[in-house]
């Protein structure tokens, strides 16, 4: 493995600082180092400083000019439902027409016509397709994302989604995190304490037996998964040795927050319903919020979680852009945080420290990733400015110049 340096950043961007999730005031301290540099070696951040220090150290390496660019970490994608196949575009075309996300689950569309097409696929077709999915990732200058099941519903498709996700890690450079997400909806063909069964006696075995998942999340909703069905699945979960991930609150206050925080799960997901009592109750247990206003602005609301309120409270606040067929179907997180600044009131800062190193954290790899700090691996990402602000001012324009995973160029 080849060492480089990378000089001449007018801001390296290396939020260095306490080694856990950023809080309060601490969202907003990029530690940012002007003219900066870094030298790097076998994949991994060994001196950061001004360039004119770092050239001092560079020899036998190869001199990667960034010419007065931003040098960001790579982005961290805590939530995204990466492999399905198809498309949704008739649900767009109803929803642009004024129909509900209820309205078209119940007409056929939604989670289910999603489900019908993956299940169709063969695992070839699933992982041609994420190919392309996580060729956009690192486009935008993500490098980690975590992804979910959830579109088979049956023991041999949710297995066939997991299998594949291993696939790509083993193969391309995207780092995924995969997530079991069997209690994503009920199948048609069972009913809902069939299918709660199957997931506990079954699905949750088999998969973990065959080690293809870290952690577990439950769309806890009306229509879909209730509190106490949750509970059960996700003790079932807790018990194999998985992480917690739960959807809560995102169409109805069902008090899916307070549950995350009951049974201490690592993040909860959307929180658009999210009340004061289910925020005092994740700040209480130390669950990191999810929030994904990119399916809010696609879905056409205006219902966007109190982002504001989080952070004030003291919570360590993570950006995602659940990417999905359906609901968020854009794998940019720089028109994340874009939609954070301008809906959610989050300043830029804010939404960097949101989108990389409290991520990080929230999949159990800040001491990896997530920051450019010595001893990290060199996943970072070259901007096309020079201000970080830059990046969510100017929307619907890639400003990515090249991205880097372990120190080797994956784009560009």
């Amino acid at each position: 493995m080849k060492s480089l340096v990378v000089l001449h950043a007018s801001q390296l961007i290396t939020l260095a600082g306490p080694k856990r999730p950023r809080v309060g005031a601490e969202m907003s301290e990029l530690a940012i180092i002007r003219d900066g540099g870094m030298l790097i070696r076998e994949g991994k951040i060994e001196i950061l400083g001004s360039s004119e220090e770092v050239a001092k150290n560079a020899r036998d390496v190869e001199i990667i000019d960034a010419d007065g660019r931003v040098v960001l970490p790579g982005f961290v994608d805590a939530h995204t439902h990466l492999i399905f196949a198809g498309n949704r575009l008739d649900d767009f075309e109803r929803r642009a027409r004024g129909e509900t996300y209820e309205q078209i689950a119940k007409a056929g569309g939604g989670i289910w016509s999603t489900v019908e097409k993956t299940r169709a696929a063969s695992s070839e077709e699933l992982f041609n397709q994420a190919q392309t999915h996580a060729e956009w990732f690192l486009r935008c200058g993500t490098t980690t994302i975590e992804a979910k099941s959830g579109y088979g519903l049956t023991v041999e498709d949710e297995l066939k989604i997991l299998r594949v996700m291993q696939r790509l890690n083993e193969e391309k450079p995207l780092e995924i995190v995969p997530t079991f997400l069997g209690a994503h909806a009920v199948p048609r063909e069972l009913d809902v304490n069939e299918y709660i069964d199957l997931l506990i006696d079954e699905m949750l075995p088999r998969m973990s037996k065959e080690k293809l998942a870290e952690f577990c999340d439950v769309f806890c909703e009306h229509g879909y998964f209730t509190i106490e069905q949750s509970r059960g699945i996700l003790t079932a979960a807790r018990q194999l040795g998985l992480g917690l991930r739960i959807h809560a609150d995102q169409l109805s206050n069902s008090g899916a927050a307070q549950l995350a925080a009951e049974l201490k799960a690592t993040t909860a997901d959307h929180l658009e319903k999210t009340d004061e009592r289910g925020i005092a109750a994740m700040k209480s247990a130390g669950v990191q919020p999810v929030l994904l206003p990119g399916s809010v602005y696609a879905l056409g609301s205006t219902a966007y979680p109190h982002a504001r309120e989080m952070l004030d409270a003291g919570l360590a606040v993570v950006l995602a852009t659940d990417f999905n067929p359906g609901s968020s179907p854009t794998p940019s997180m720089p028109m994340i945080l874009s939609i954070a600044c301008t809906r959610m009131k989050m300043s830029p800062a804010e939404a960097i420290t949101a989108s990389t190193i409290n991520a990080a954290y929230s999949l159990n790899r800040g001491g990896k990733i997530g920051s450019l700090e010595r001893g990290k691996l060199a996943n970072f990402s070259i901007f096309d400015c020079e201000d970080y602000r830059e990046l969510a001012y100017w929307f619907g324009i890639p400003q990515t110049h090249s991205v880097y995973v372990k120190g080797e160029r994956v784009h560009r």
